[in-house]
């Protein structure tokens, strides 16, 4: 790639990134902290909300977090990013501190309870809705699980993991994946039913990359042998699946992101809010000229650019590119599919379901931070207790419980198409049929949030997105970021790591496209503690970082260590967000 800086000194180099979501705002506030004076960066985001699917909703003086994301990362790099926006509390939550629960601090750090701008570390729990039963998410050996399978049940489960682990299938979809490391006893209860209302397809028909990328190293055995340890763990080298302790914003993911953006502004950058990415404009090389856009009003306008970062749907990509896309290329992204979601929120002043566990909560409510809904009965798929994320997401936590359903479907179908008030309905009778709430429950409160594209799916063209990535690396100053801009299911870390490594590259670092496209593809990466530094980190990028150490810019006292002693358990939990 050419350096148009060297060329010409006198000018920055024009960045445009479309998308202010995780990767976009990583990606440009890194840039100004990199390297201020070689780069004029603008980020175009066509709604207008920061954070894309990690944004925070208001609804009334509660908050919702869109899915539910856990701030946690194997790559010390993320979790120093992290820490360098928000910093980590130095003091209980109030949730914490009224229960007299065992909390994590930092000392210096900010009290959640006197200002906003602080990172809450909370505990973990997730747990499966399943048979009128309660059990932990991945499934663990303990008691209470094998009392909610009983004796017959346990035994067809273990006989069913034998058979799977002495006659492997091939690893050629997600439903082989599954039954490989769970048995077919345990997918059919747990996996099957799940997967397909999620997807709207059944796992046989799913690629098992999708596993691969989300479920990872976890399995029955990885279960056991991590049962079976005696050595304690720090999270690191837990799976991380397996994690119950993680960072969370006190004001939801969004605050974040928010924060973040506030910095990339001072730092120089601009977000044009409500502005859609219509056109791209290349030169006789190749490149990205120019980037075509409109905005709210209608008004539309050119941006000059030397390098492109995109964040969007590949599908949106193809259309921006027009005749520049070749046939067989625009052809797969045309026919990526997409699962899209929608979250109703209901505030309630009880829940029907008492907490049966050990752990003391407000109001004695359940501890999950997610109950997923295995019951064919409903359409629901997960159920998030806003008030166990942060007690702050919520007006009233002692006296009202937030909870947030959530339901996967396609933009354009029946549910999508339900009105407001009709979805809202919708969903307190299916709360109301699993025993959640009663029928005669009044809802204080009530907001219906839909987003579209929320996750990119694993099926029709994507067998053959390898021609259409092959394209999109031809470009030399096109660079894919994040979950929808790569069309992958990505963790929130790896979206953001992808966005690094974009950094480092126009950094002028040793980092290739290919690195780029291979975050959260490469076993390393998935199944071993980084470095911290991020495999294909720049020396000159790592210089300066350690510079901005000295000047203060970044926090020089990391939780890090402290958050791996303070939650290394071995119990099972979920790795969504």
């Amino acid at each position: 790639m050419t350096d148009r800086a060297t060329e010409n000194p006198s000018e920055k180099r024009r960045v445009v990134i479309i998308g202010a979501g995780p990767a976009g705002i990583t990606c440009g506030t890194e840039l100004l902290r990199q390297a201020p004076d070689r780069f004029d960066v603008c980020i175009l985001e066509a709604t207008d909300t920061i954070g894309g699917i990690s944004r925070t909703v208001r609804a009334g003086g509660n908050r919702m977090d869109i899915g539910g994301h856990r701030f946690f990362s194997k790559d010390e790099r993320i979790m120093h990013w992290w820490e360098s926006i928000l910093p980590l509390q130095g003091a209980p939550a109030y949730d914490d501190k009224e229960l007299g629960r065992p909390s994590f601090s930092v000392e210096g750090g900010p009290d959640p309870q006197v200002v906003d701008e602080v990172m809450l570390k909370r505990h973990r729990i997730s747990r499966i809705f399943y048979d009128d039963a309660f059990f932990d998410y991945p499934i663990s050996l303990k008691a209470s699980t094998l009392r909610s399978l009983g004796f017959a049940r346990t035994l067809s489960v273990g006989c069913s993991y034998l058979k799977s682990a002495v006659r492997k299938l091939p690893d050629t979809s997600l439903e082989n994946f599954y039954v490989n490391r769970f048995g077919r006893k345990l997918y059919s209860m747990f996996f099957e039913g799940y997967t397909e209302k999620v997807w709207g397809r059944h796992p046989r028909d799913i690629s098992a990359d999708w596993g691969s990328q989300r479920v990872k190293g976890l399995s029955i055995r990885a279960v056991i042998k991590d049962m079976l340890s005696r050595t304690p763990k720090s999270d690191d080298e837990t799976e991380t699946s397996l994690i119950k302790g993680f960072y969370y914003p006190k004001l939801g993911p969004g605050q974040l992101w928010e924060t973040a953006a506030d910095e990339f502004r001072r730092r120089g950058g601009t977000i044009h809010m409500g502005t859609r990415a219509d056109r791209l404009s290349f030169d006789a090389q190749g490149r990205v000229a120019s980037v075509h856009c409109v905005d709210a009003s209608g008004a539309s306008f050119t941006i000059p650019c030397d390098e492109a970062v995109s964040s969007i749907p590949l599908v949106d990509v193809a259309r921006a590119a027009g005749d520049a896309m070749p046939a067989d290329a625009r052809r797969v992204a045309e026919g990526l599919p997409y699962r899209d979601f929608v979250t109703v929120g209901l505030l309630v002043d009880r829940l029907s379901i008492g907490n049966r566990t050990d752990i003391p909560t407000l109001g004695n409510i359940v501890p999950d931070n997610w109950i997923y809904v295995q019951d064919a009965k409903v359409k629901l798929g997960r159920l998030q207790i806003f008030n166990n994320w942060s007690p702050y997401l919520v007006e009233d936590a002692r006296h009202t419980v937030w909870v947030g359903l959530e339901y996967f479907c396609e933009e354009g179908d029946a549910f999508w198409c339900l009105s407001d008030e009709e979805c809202i309905e919708y969903a307190r009778q299916e709360l109301a049929k699993i025993g959640i709430i009663t029928a005669e429950q009044p809802i204080l409160q009530a907001h219906r949030e839909r987003v579209p594209k929320a996750y990119p799916a694993y099926f029709d063209t994507y067998e053959d997105i390898d021609v259409l990535r092959d394209w999109l690396q031809s470009v030399p100053n096109l660079y894919c970021v994040g979950r929808n801009g790569q069309h992958r299911y990505n963790n929130m870390d790896h979206s953001m790591l992808t966005a690094l490594y974009t950094a480092d590259l126009l950094c002028g670092g040793a980092v290739t496209q290919r690195d780029i496209w291979s975050v959260n593809t490469e076993t390393s990466y998935q199944e071993s503690s980084d470095d911290g530094n991020g495999s294909g980190q720049s020396e000159s990028c790592e210089a300066q970082r350690n510079q901005e150490n000295q000047e203060g810019t970044e926090p020089k006292s990391s939780g890090i260590a402290a958050m791996a002693r303070f939650g290394v358990t071995t119990e099972a939990a979920t790795t969504a967000d």
